[in-house]
């Protein structure tokens, strides 16, 4: 895995080990930035943005935003093997200054504490079935800017079908997945 493009390009982001994060392919990363800066159907500047990744992982949906010139990435993650990892991609890139690592599981609770985000990036694990009240929550609690943009990552077989406040602008199918740009 790497950095695809921006200040960082190239730099290899480290892995877990384990079977129990599953890492944003390059592929299907590389296709969500060419659509977030190519596509005519909504505007989204990750230059200067302030990102949202939930269910982080080891990072690399926020470490590319960071390389792309985001001015702030917030990442979600309570698994402990990945913040480990997360946190060394941070140090290799020495971005702590404009990244922010919370330690939990994702709440209403927490949600409440955060700003407001430019996009937020949802890459939940292929089992989880709260997405909707995730969304909802996303929604009610107003963590999106003007022209905000939530990217939800799905397998493709996934079958849950979105609530009605999210509206898909653009569906993809790669293969396992699915990604759908909405708000």
């Amino acid at each position: 895995m790497r950095i695809i493009s921006g200040k960082y390009r190239g730099k290899k982001i480290f892995i877990p080990k384990d079977s129990f994060t599953r890492p944003l392919r390059d592929l299907v990363k590389e296709s969500i930035f060419n659509i977030l800066e190519h596509s005519n159907l909504f505007i989204c500047k990750i230059n200067k943005a302030k990102i949202l990744d939930l269910f982080s992982g080891t990072g690399s949906f926020g470490l590319e935003c960071i390389s792309r010139g985001a001015s702030h990435v917030t990442f979600f993650e309570n698994y402990i093997s990945a913040i480990n990892i997360l946190k060394k991609n941070i140090n290799s890139l020495n971005c702590h200054h404009i990244s922010k690592i919370i330690n939990r599981g994702i709440s209403t609770k927490e949600l409440k504490k955060l700003d407001k985000f430019d996009l937020v990036f949802l890459d939940p694990p292929f089992k989880y079935k709260k997405i909707n009240k995730l969304i909802m929550d996303i929604k009610k609690l107003e963590l999106l800017k003007k022209n905000g943009l939530i990217i939800l990552h799905r397998h493709k077989s996934d079958k849950e079908i979105l609530c009605e406040e999210f509206k898909i602008i653009k569906k993809k199918n790669y293969g396992i997945s699915n990604i759908f740009f909405g708000y």
